[in-house]
Parts: structure tokens; sequence; C-alpha cells
């Protein structure tokens, strides 16, 4: 009896081993490596089931939660971050970034990159060098701006005065070149069409104003004044010295028109109350005529009205000046941004593993995976081996569900732009040729052909070669309160986010103006934050002259 009873035991015991061994030959899932990811931005979350994610993920055998920014600032979340000493395994801190640097929470790079040579020639040596942080380490890896071959935008990403193609189309498509066309414009269309299709009220001009993304708000007049995008100063050519922007001609002529339009209710009386996702849910619903914005940050917003088939509603891009005579310069080439990028934290279990998901992130493959989505469901190939989508995979491709159940695209961990290294097409379908004309809608394309132009970017002045310097905000992103021009900064930015709203929204403006001045000249060591900048723009001339930029052939 107990022989059998051994017996029956050990077969039992034997099928389990069995079942358990080929449950883990069946259930690759479980080999796959899971990293977090916090990005201190806005962001949607994917689906646990997200397709693409799990595709990647057998394939490479990782894959990464993601988390973002919710109802804090960046610095907030990075600070109760850095308060506890815990951390995701990867990190991309936005304007909390020198916070991470100071409390070392980044693991250094360059010590493992050696294994890893898609992210060891993601950059020039030289262009490692501006990462490199002053104790000769690399913390981070910038995610935007690296080019393959040829620039091949089609769409321009950045800031300028946007408008709604209905508005373009209903006074005849004219030539709107200065801040007072743009606004006469707008306040036409808008006492002519007060009510919007779905009988909402529509909104002539909005602004966001919260936290960083005030930008919106603050720094149009150095654009009006025919600048790129420096962010935290101008830059005069000639002396090469750092100039102050905010206290301009202009600058007083650009809020006085604000100023203006706020009394006539052109401007949302509500703009500066309102957080980001209650800006872009105003943008969805079509009301909006106009903003101040860069494209990347209100995206979604187009999407949504695209999906929504609310297409004379969509935007285009405006070169806005203060004076027909000025040049704008609103499009510039792709930019290596050295101030931000993605960290390994130490709380990272895993340093070679998360190197390796970085790695296997930027092949070829993978990143088709991650822009143009599954082959023959998200994207099809023709005879010649150019990508293509029919019409119900562009609208999947801006469908918000769909995104989160199906496309991962990894969106701030390093990638490539321009040309794909097959030679055929791009990394991203936004950029391909063909797609981008197939895919455009007919109001879009009806607007764009007025203009005589054939993308969005060529709505606006083509770019000239960056100079040296630019931008300037890569620099000023890193400052701290640890210095006088870190203060400085710090006070100005404090200064403006409470003054220039009142200035808008003033009875006398120019009482609110002398006042706004006063405060700003009184609490802003103008000189030493203007005196920091000129000497980064002198370091990065000498720079610029003394190293070569030649990018080498990716090998990836």
């Amino acid at each position: 009896m107990k022989k059998i009873l051994f017996l029956l035991v050990s077969i039992f015991l034997i099928m389990n081993f069995m079942v358990g061994c080929n449950n883990k030959n069946l259930s690759k899932p479980n080999d796959i490596k899971e990293f977090t990811f916090f990005g201190a931005i806005t962001g949607r979350e994917l689906n646990k089931t997200n397709v693409i994610q799990s595709i990647i993920a057998e394939k490479i055998g990782a894959k990464c939660t993601e988390k973002w920014l919710t109802n804090q600032t960046a610095e907030e979340a990075i600070g109760m971050m850095i308060a506890s000493d815990e951390y995701p395994d990867f990190v991309s801190a936005s304007t909390g970034h020198a916070q991470m640097l100071k409390a070392n929470a980044y693991i250094p790079i360059d010590l493992y990159w050696d294994k890893y040579p898609n992210i060891k020639n993601f950059l020039t040596e030289a262009q490692w060098n501006k990462v490199r942080s002053k104790d000769g380490h690399i913390y981070i890896i910038p995610q935007f701006g690296i080019t393959n071959g040829k620039d091949t935008r089609k769409i321009h990403n950045d800031q300028a005065f946007w408008i709604q193609t209905r508005v373009l189309k209903w006074a005849g498509y004219p030539v709107i070149k200065t801040l007072d066309q743009y606004f006469d414009l707008i306040e036409r269309y808008l006492k002519a069409h007060p009510i919007n299709q779905n009988g909402t009220e529509n909104i002539g001009f909005e602004i966001l104003c919260e936290d960083w993304k005030y930008y919106c708000l603050e720094n149009p007049p150095f654009f009006l004044d025919g600048y790129p995008n420096d962010g935290c100063c101008i830059v005069d050519p000639e002396t090469q010295t750092a100039l102050d922007y905010n206290t301009t001609d202009t600058a007083k002529q650009y809020f006085n028109k604000l100023n203006t339009l706020y009394k006539k209710g052109i401007v949302d009386p509500e703009c500066f109350t309102l957080n980001y996702q209650q800006y872009i849910q105003k943008l969805s619903q079509g009301r909006v005529l106009g903003m101040v914005d860069q494209y990347w940050n209100f995206r979604q917003a187009d999407d949504a009205i695209k999906a929504q088939k609310l297409y004379d509603c969509t935007y285009v891009p405006l070169g806005i000046t203060i004076t027909e005579d000025v040049v704008e310069k609103y499009h510039t080439k792709s930019t290596l941004d050295v101030s931000n990028g993605l960290g390994i934290t130490k709380s990272c279990k895993d340093i070679d593993g998360a190197l390796k998901f970085i790695n296997d992130l930027l092949s070829e493959e993978i990143q088709t995976l991650r822009f143009w989505g599954q082959k023959d469901v998200d994207y099809l190939v023709d005879e010649k081996g150019f990508f293509y989508r029919t019409e119900e995979m562009r609208r999947n491709a801006v469908d918000i569900d769909y995104r989160a159940s199906h496309l991962c695209f990894y969106s701030y961990f390093p990638r490539l732009e321009g040309m794909s290294l097959d030679g055929i097409n791009t990394w991203s379908p936004e950029d391909q040729q063909n797609e981008f004309l197939d895919g455009l809608i007919p109001e879009i394309k009806e607007c764009l052909d007025a203009y005589g132009a054939k993308t969005y970017i060529e709505m606006l002045n083509p770019a000239t070669e960056n100079a040296p310097w630019f931008p300037m905000w890569s620099y000023s992103n890193t400052f701290t309160s640890e210095t006088d021009y870190g203060r400085a900064k710090i006070q100005m930015d404090e200064i403006k986010q409470e003054y220039l709203p009142k200035v808008i929204m003033a009875e006398d403006f120019e009482l609110a103006w002398e006042e706004y001045m006063n405060m700003y000249n009184e609490k802003v060591d103008i000189e030493a934050y203007l005196n920091e900048l000129t000497a980064e723009v002198k370091r990065r001339i000498k720079i610029e002259n003394d190293t070569d930029y030649t990018k080498p052939t990716p090998y990836f």
C-alpha cells in the first residue's frame, strides 16, 4: 500500500513539474523584464494589453510602464521623489532636471555604454560633450532633434501664431503677416460667427498660462521682432550679447494689444485660470480660433478635432511679426536639447537591462514598430518598399482609444528623426512625402494651396542655419537658486506669471504696465542674468569653432 501511495505521489509531482516546465516555455512574458518610467510632463498611459508594446516586449525581452505628471508641477513631482530617495527606473524630469542632477539621482551612462553601440553612437562625440556634466560624466540621453540623413519634417512642430482654416477661408485666404492683421481677422470672424457649429460660443484667442507652459503667454515679443526661439533671451547677432525681450517696445505693444482684446471679449476671460487639460479640452471642441503655442503641446487637441470630423477647425501656423518689414524666424532646423533627456536612476536594479532596453528601442525594426506600428495592420508596403496607410489606418492613428490600446511610441525614450536606415522611408509617417500628401484633409489642402504651400512648414519662412549659441533655453533651463543669475531667472518668472495677467486684465494699461516694470526692475538682477547668458553665447561660439560637428554614419 505504501509503495502504491509513493508511486502515485511521485507521478503527481513529476506531472506537475512537467506542466510547470511546459508553461514556462509557453509563457514567454514571464521572462520579460519590466521597467518603470516617469515623465514630468503630461501624457496618456497605455492600456495594459497594448498590442505594439507586447510585440516589442516579445522581440526584445523587456517592456516599460510609463507614468506621467498629474495635478503637480514638474518641480513638485521630482521634489517628492528626491525627498523619498526612491525613483522609477527611468526619469525624464523636464524642468526638474537640475533637481535630479543636484540629488545625484542618475547613474553615469558613459561608464556602461561601450556594450550598447546604438546609445554610444546616437550622438557624435562633440554632441555628447555638450551633454557632459561638469564632473565629466553623461547622465542623460537627449531624446529629440537627432536627424538621420536629411530633414524630412512636413509639420511645424514649434511655436507660431496658429489660426483655424475656417477663419482664413471665410476671409478669402488673405495674406496675414502682422499682429494687427492677425487679430483684426479674428475679431471680424468672431463678430460674424459668435456661436460654434455645436452651439457653444467661439473663443477668439486662447492663452495657456499654467506652470512652465506659460511660454504661450510671455515669449511672443521676441518672435514678433524677428528672433528665433532662444527662449530665455534674444541674442544680438552683431555684438553676440544676450538682451532682455521682456522690456522692449514690442513687448509693451503686444501686451497692450492683448489688454484691448481682453476688454472686447476676444481673449478668453478664463484663460488665466485654465489648467493644461482644460485648455486642451477647449481647443478639442473646435471653439478656439487662434492661439500662440508649440504644435507638440496641443497636437492631441488637433487630433481630437480631426477624429470628430471638425475639419475646418484644424490649425495652420502663421509667422506673425510686429510690422511687415520684420523677417520672421519661427521655423528652425532640428535642435539638440542638452538641458534635458532620459536618465536611468540609482533606484534601477538592472542597469545593464535598462541600457539594453534603450539600445534595442533604437534599432531599425523597433523604431518602425514604435512610430509606424504593425505591418499590414497600421501600414502597408508597396512593391518599391514604400510605407503607406489607408484612410482607416490614418483615422486609427489619431483615435485616442486606438492609440492607448494598440500603438506604443515610447515617446520620451530616444529616437531618430529624418530618414530610416532603409534609405526609403522616414521614421515617422507624418514625414513621409506620399503619406503626408495622401493624408491631408481637404480643408487643410485647400488652405495650403491658397498660400502656395505644400506642407505646414512652407506656411513659414524656410529655416536658416542655427547660430552657434542656439537655443539659449537649453542653458537657462539648468539654472538653480544657488547662483545670482539663477535666482534672477526664478524671480523673473515669478513676476511675469503674477503681473502679465494683471496687465492684460487692467482697466488702465499704462498704470499696470508701469507697476509691472517697476517691480521687474526692482526685484530682478537682470545684469547678472544677461551677463551669464552672454558668457554662454561666447562659450558656445568657441566650442563651435574648435570642434568638428560632422555626424558619423550611425550603426544600429
